[in-house]
């Protein structure tokens, strides 16, 4: 799947360029915030949701050119003696870390340069935990930069952006594609690593109680390459495995089961046990989950089904009451065909970042009865839907305590806010 990645985005090189004269050319400052009207905000497609602003990869170190510094992941963090709001972008040549504080006016802080000279690769992805950010990424020689956050609080706000350099770097590995922090444990959770411990690219985990100073504690490698995952402390349904350490992960091809929603206990990181692996059907690449509040059910992604099946966005939802035993309850189709990527929860709230189609956020009350209905949207890419990589939004952040989500992705970074509370 990541050699047809790849080629999709090679092949999406001239339709890059089309993509970045409509962003070059539309509105700037000082329509750069607007209340979500009749269906837009200064420009923009949405429903309930307000623009508050935005930049372009250009005014945040990047570029919206293929190699020169596209948007990825990004992250969080709330200064815990100032509660400033920081947004963690990742970009392809580094990191940029932007003051949100004032959501209409935002700034662009510091840039921390990518740690691997192989600049051209697009994945990149950030975690934070104990004040520190963690940066991964797929390009070569790259390791695990270290940045602790509490620096941001003494940067010279008149010289902005600053440039940085990482407190340390985590070299147990050179590539990673993506990285879960359990922050009530303090263990990492790398996937997709290469050039370094081998893993079979599955979890590679450490220990990160001394935070500059990560700790290789063990692999879980029994199902090969693991795309992405979530590891919390369990206090679900099942009584058998309460207050152990579970990891629900996407398992995308190769391993025993492939394209599968994979559950793990990790508490004995020396001796990680599989206690379920879920195929599905219709499956593309399997690719990103997370659970609701309540660890009942998990809402999960696949990459490629929409290009591969022509249907309109999917999210699966599973029952896992039963850790042993997932099911697959209920299927959500979106009005787009767009392909969704990251999929995150918050209270009864489902934020989906579906590259062409936007921020999509779904009511997520029925869950347990497999259902989930859209409710809201903001669309950072309005030229068009389409399935295809290369376009729009990557990721979202929408756990700050003043209520803004950071929607990030390829052509930028869009700070807005969801008007909820309209819903019955």
């Amino acid at each position: 799947m990541r050699v047809r990645l790849i080629a999709a985005l090679a092949a999406l090189v001239a339709l890059a360029l089309t993509g970045t004269a409509w962003a070059q050319g539309s509105p700037q400052k000082p329509t750069r915030h607007a209340p979500c009207v009749q269906g837009e905000a200064a420009g923009f497609p949405c429903k309930r949701v307000d623009l508050l602003s935005y930049f372009w990869m250009e005014e945040i170190g990047g570029s919206q050119v293929v190699g020169q510094g596209r948007g990825s992941d990004a992250w969080g963090w709330e200064d815990p003696q100032t509660g400033r709001e920081y947004v963690i972008a990742g970009r392809e040549n580094g990191t940029a870390f932007v003051d949100i504080t004032d959501p209409k006016r935002p700034l662009y802080l510091a840039n921390l340069p990518t740690a691997s000279p192989q600049s051209q690769v697009i994945w990149r992805d950030i975690k934070v935990y104990a004040d520190h950010a963690y940066i991964v990424s797929e390009a070569s020689n790259h390791g695990m930069q270290i940045f602790d956050l509490n620096r941001l609080r003494t940067l010279d706000r008149s010289a902005a952006p600053v440039n940085v350099v990482e407190d340390a770097r985590y070299t147990g590995f050179g590539r990673a594609h993506n990285l879960n922090i359990n922050e009530e444990t303090g263990f990492g959770y790398a996937v997709g690593t290469r050039q370094g411990i081998e893993c079979s690219q599955g979890l590679h985990m450490m220990d990160l109680s001394e935070p500059t100073a990560p700790v290789f504690v063990g692999c879980f490698a029994d199902d090969g390459y693991i795309h992405d995952t979530q590891c919390v402390v369990y206090r679900g349904a099942d009584a058998r495995y309460l207050g152990r350490e579970i990891c629900f992960a996407a398992s995308p091809t190769p391993g025993p089961s492939p394209h599968s929603v994979l559950i793990v206990d990790v508490t004995d990181k020396a001796n990680p046990v599989i206690l379920s692996n879920t195929p599905y059907e219709g499956a593309g690449y399997s690719h990103q989950g997370w659970l609701t509040p309540d660890q009942e059910t998990f809402i999960f992604g696949d990459e490629g089904d929409e290009g591969a099946f022509g249907h309109n966005t999917r999210t699966l939802v599973f029952d896992v009451r039963n850790l042993e035993s997932p099911l697959h309850i209920g299927t959500h189709f979106g009005p787009t065909r767009a392909i969704n990527h990251n999929i995150y929860t918050e209270n009864r709230w489902v934020y989906q970042s579906n590259y062409t189609a936007g921020l999509r956020i779904l009511d997520g009350r029925d869950v347990a009865d497999g259902e989930l209905r859209e409710v809201a949207y903001f669309d950072t890419y309005p030229p068009h839907d389409n399935a295809v990589f290369g376009f729009g939004t990557w990721s979202n952040y929408a756990w700050f305590s003043s209520g803004v989500i950071a929607v990030h992705g390829y052509q930028g970074l869009w700070i807005v806010k969801a008007r909820l509370g309209q819903q019955k």
